[in-house]
């Protein structure tokens, strides 16, 4: 809700969706601005599997533009997971 909120108040508007597959396969957010997807996972752990993101591939198989993504997470500071994602802490939001 702290995402929605802080967008809603925004400048630039933005769509936030889920997905879900067949197969259960899931993402918790995506954030849609200017054409392009930043994927995002909220665990409540403060070191989640990095291979979370391993998921965003998803994107890559349809027409849309994959951006910076991450984890939100509770770690004290961002942390690189690789080079497109990073561990986000939640009191940022």
């Amino acid at each position: 809700m702290e995402l929605v909120k802080n967008y809603a108040y925004a400048q630039s508007k933005v769509n936030i969706t889920y997905f879900r597959d067949s197969n259960a396969k899931e993402s918790d957010i995506f954030v849609e601005e200017n054409n392009v997807t930043h994927p995002l996972e909220i665990k409540k752990s403060a070191s989640p599997d990095r291979r979370e993101v391993k998921k965003y591939s998803v994107i890559d198989k349809t027409s849309l533009n994959r951006g910076n993504g991450g984890i939100i997470c509770m770690c004290e500071e961002p942390i690189p997971i690789d080079a497109d994602n990073c561990f986000i802490p939640s009191n940022l939001i």
